[in-house]
């Protein structure tokens, strides 16, 4: 029997060229094209796919939140997300919001169909999150293995907790400057002195070390 797809893209050439690509596949089988987060949801209860190809950015509804609204209705659809970033918030967000993974546009083709056929089998695949060392990080994180708390958030001002609650929930450091009426060199100066001291590299990994503490 086919895996049945469902691609949520808004970028027509990528969705057209993704889906050639599925398609010269024998168990593989589109059975729509989505453009928008609130086609794809209304697809999703229409057709009922195995595995939804979710871009992450789309304009109306985006892809965390169009994942959420699939899979609040039907749980057993795997949804993996497509981004071009390589390190973002996103990645904490997709996972958190259900997703059974998260695919680099840039991915080789045949990674690609193996990591398609092997969720839809229900095995989890770190492929489709970072193949760098986050990506181990960031899943063991999320899903409680390795040390239970992070004793780094009680070194961090008020200040500090702030804006890191603020980036936690997705805002950009524009967004946050505005928020917090500082400039930005502010804010990614704080962001320097709580990767230093938490101990991690990067935005993401400070966001899930808040997350798991908070």
């Amino acid at each position: 029997m086919s895996i049945r797809l469902l691609i949520a893209e808004d970028q027509r050439l990528f969705r057209q060229s993704l889906r050639l690509l599925l398609e010269r596949e024998p168990d593989l089988m589109v059975v729509g094209e989505a453009t928008n987060g609130h086609e794809a949801y209304l697809l999703a209860m229409e057709q009922k796919p195995d595995v939804v190809l979710m871009d992450v950015d789309m304009p109306n509804v985006d892809g965390i939140t169009a994942t959420k609204l699939i899979l609040g209705c039907s749980p057993g659809t795997k949804v993996l997300m497509l981004s071009v970033h390589d390190d973002d918030a996103r990645i904490v967000s997709a996972v958190l919001a259900g997703a059974s993974g998260y695919i680099l546009k840039d991915a080789d083709h045949q990674e690609f169909l193996r990591i398609i056929r092997e969720t839809h089998r229900g095995k989890q695949v770190e492929s489709p999150f970072m193949p760098d060392r986050f990506a181990r990080r960031a899943v063991g994180a999320i899903y409680g293995e390795g040390p239970k708390k992070s004793t780094g958030l009680a070194l961090l001002t008020e200040r500090e907790r702030e804006i890191l609650s603020h980036a936690a929930a997705g805002q950009g450091n524009k967004e946050i400057a505005d928020h917090l009426c500082v400039s930005l060199d502010t804010v990614k100066t704080h962001l320097h002195h709580i990767y230093h001291k938490l101990g991690v590299s990067g935005r993401v990994e400070a966001i899930l070390v808040f997350l798991r503490g908070a």
